[in-house]
């Protein structure tokens, strides 16, 4: 089974298990909190071993045995008369500090965690738990080594959506915990179950003394000395009742006997390697004996309660989106289907788009056939292949498709004609980067192209209808492609503000401030840069805008330039305030700043300045340099006030504006042209770029900076690879 459905099928068969022990694994590390901080109040030095001995048995009636609690707390069981008792002592003194009287909550939690109130049936079931978090870490490790690009790049900048950045951010730390946890729980079980012999016990009967007399003090026992209090477990007084008892004592090392006569010491049983073994299992997985590691399980606790949580959305998300190939409909067999149409898919939404094209190819009559990409083939019937395939982080191919393109070069090419629809996201230097890979080999192999591969952008419903009518006029069919993907969860916003901007020959601009509106109560999670999925009334397709501002500034801020004919500007125009909207974050962390002191060059025109403003408003402690081209300074200079405000209180380290309908009229390009020896020094340090406007101008951006960077020994795709550089257009 591949590590993606092990992960997803151990998670969804046993989360609840896992997560009712992760619970009360959190709740039993508070204790261990509790007893640390209670053991820690007396700083003076413990007594010695013998010492301590003789002033218990001095201090209290009936004493039978010393016990050292894994956080150092000293408890002393003993019997006056028929009365158990159990007293909490003082290492240093010896002194009663009161009755030892564990909570019966503890006691409760620790059992429920321990066999679910079950018994030995409730045993099996924890130790299976057990097993399911190890096999959830080890895998969970799998997944993040291939989505963060190797080991080189686990704890790098994360990328995806808020839900699966969560699951990422708090697994890769939480992951080794867990694993050491519950390999931990299962080496425990395992010894309750006795299948690993945890008894320390000497063969045949206790050692005898052979020695008569007089009973010696502990104080005088030679042996005791020995014997360290930090490595103490347990020590037990011989009876007085009974000549033939000696003391018994139990450190980490092991347990020995120690005449109660002559004071030496009779007989000694090291540890085993199993003993030790289940010392160390029973460290890791309750932390008892370290109060740092107890706070690492608790967190570690908590973050499987994260986790769980992010799992399920992240599942529940993907199983909105897929469409497995059993499911659609009208799915005739391979070896007699007309169409044959594979997908790879690494989240599962393109395989809605799939399912719309198959039923739209089978309401024209034909028989079509849908599968996953790595099952490429093709029939005597076969008359046409239709590839739709996502790309995975950069460039990369879906996991499930990874052996595609070698499978691909090693077969010989048929007369079937192929059509590749790639999915992917602009803001990716490797836009479509496997489709283009897939429609290269297939090329190179002789196979006949149906129709030029194309890209789509961020799963746009018109792109997908646009080239569903070119693969309708190539069939001689008319081809309908109306499929519009699942949206997120959406908020309502109410306008609190909107800033008007009105240039002369030029549409109007208007800045959008809004805040959450009943039934939400706060703003969702968002970042500058992020885009905000504006949907109109009556609409199904959102449009993205990018956000000049971050949740903790208190409203979400768009900057909107009326399109003629737009449905979502015009819209968004007619907004008064006090009216609301609904719309949905999109996460873009591909355009979100990394950490470092690094500078960063900011570059835009027009309503790109906005996601340029949300990097400001975050207030990075490193230069920050802002290039950005208008119409005119009077009247479309967008968020001018706060830039002069941030220019003068440091936040922002220098402000270059370019006015195209101002003498002698210039363009952001010309800025960087005229500023090229300070940028180059910028480039040189390290420096971050962010680019955002109208394609035209990214391009003649692009231009500037290439010149630059050929004299400095290095290009601009150099710094896309390195992520360096990165543009937000439309």
């Amino acid at each position: 089974m591949p590590w993606k459905q092990l992960h997803r099928h151990v998670g969804l068969g046993l989360g609840l298990l896992v997560l009712l022990l992760a619970l009360t694994g959190l709740a039993l590390a508070l204790e261990p909190v509790r007893s640390h901080a209670a053991a820690g109040g007396n700083a003076s030095p413990a007594l010695d071993l013998p010492t301590l001995a003789q002033r218990v048995q001095e201090e209290i009636t009936g004493v039978e045995e010393i016990r050292r609690q894994p956080a150092g707390t000293l408890v002393v069981y003993a019997f006056n008369g028929e009365q158990a008792q159990a007293w909490r002592i003082d290492p240093a003194s010896a002194q009663v500090l009161g009755p030892y009287q564990p909570g019966l909550l503890p006691r409760w939690v620790k059992n429920l965690h321990r066999q679910l109130l079950l018994g030995d049936t409730g045993r099996w079931l924890a130790a299976t738990a057990a097993a399911a978090m190890w096999l959830l870490s080890v895998s969970g490790w799998v997944l993040l080594r291939r989505r963060m690009g190797g080991w080189r790049h686990l704890y790098g900048r994360v990328q995806g959506s808020a839900t699966q950045r969560l699951h990422v951010q708090w697994g890769r730390w939480a992951l080794p915990v867990l694993l050491l946890s519950s390999s931990a729980a299962l080496i425990m079980a395992a010894a309750t179950q006795g299948w690993l012999d945890t008894e320390s016990a000497l063969d045949g009967a206790a050692p005898v003394s052979q020695v008569q007399g007089p009973a010696r003090p502990p104080q005088a026992l030679t042996a005791l000395h020995a014997y360290r209090m930090q490595d103490l477990e347990a020590l037990r007084f011989p009876s007085a009742t009974d000549p033939m008892q000696n003391w018994q004592i139990r450190t980490r090392q092991g347990q020995g006997w120690v005449d109660r006569y002559s004071g030496t010491l009779l007989a000694w049983k090291a540890a085993s390697p199993s003993q030790q073994l289940y010392r160390w299992a029973r460290w890791l997985h309750t932390g008892e004996s370290s109060l740092l590691w107890t706070i690492v399980l608790a967190l570690s606790s908590a973050a499987t309660l994260v986790l769980g949580y992010s799992g399920l959305r992240l599942w529940r998300d993907a199983s909105k989106l897929a469409t497995a190939p059993s499911t659609i409909a009208h799915n005739s067999p391979a070896a007699q289907a007309e169409t044959l149409i594979f997908v790879a898919s690494e989240g599962g939404s393109t395989w809605g788009f799939a399912r719309a094209l198959h039923l739209a190819l089978v309401s024209q009559g034909q028989r079509v056939h849908s599968a996953a990409l790595e099952h490429f083939n093709d029939y005597a019937a076969t008359r046409r292949i239709l590839i739709l395939a996502a790309t995975y982080g950069d460039g990369q191919a879906p996991y499930h498709a990874r052996h595609v393109l070698n499978l691909l070069a090693q077969r010989p090419a048929a007369s079937v004609p192929v059509a590749v629809l790639g999915f992917g996201d602009r803001q990716y230097p490797r836009f479509c980067g496997f489709a283009d890979k897939l429609a290269q080999c297939l090329a190179a192999r002789g196979w006949p192209r149906l129709l030029p591969w194309e890209g789509i952008h961020q799963q746009s419903p018109q792109e997908f209808a646009r080239w569903g009518r070119n693969l309708g006029q190539a069939l001689g069919q008319t081809l309908a492609l109306d499929y519009c993907p699942p949206l997120p969860a959406m908020h309502r916003f109410t306008l609190v503000q909107r800033d008007d901007y009105t240039c002369p020959g030029a549409e109007p601009t208007v800045v959008l401030h809004l805040q959450a509106s009943p039934p939400d109560t706060a703003l969702p999670a968002f970042d500058g840069g992020d885009l905000l999925g504006v949907l109109p009334p009556g609409q199904h397709v959102p449009r993205y805008y990018s956000l000049a501002s971050r949740q903790a500034d208190g409203a979400a801020q768009i900057c909107v330039r009326l399109v003629p004919g737009g449905e979502c500007s015009s819209f968004l125009h007619r907004l008064q305030v006090g009216e609301t909207l609904q719309a949905f974050v999109r996460p873009n962390p591909r355009f979100a700043l990394p950490h470092g002191r690094s500078p960063v060059l900011l570059i835009g025109a027009g309503t790109g300045i906005a996601p340029l403003v949300g990097l400001i408003r975050a207030r990075h402690q490193r230069p920050m340099h802002l290039f950005v081209g208008a119409r005119h300074p009077a009247h479309d200079l967008f968020f001018g006030e706060e830039l002069q405000a941030w220019l003068a209180g440091g936040q922002l380290t220098r402000l270059h504006t370019a006015f195209s309908r101002v003498a002698p009229g210039r363009y952001v390009q010309d800025l960087l042209h005229e500023e090229s020896t300070s940028i180059a020094a910028l480039l040189a340090q390290g420096a971050q770029v962010r680019v955002c406007g109208s394609l035209a101008m990214a391009h003649a951006v692009e231009q500037v900076l290439q010149g630059i960077l050929i004299r400095q020994g290095q290009s601009l795709q150099d710094l896309k690879e390195a992520q360096r550089y990165v543009e937000d257009v439309f």
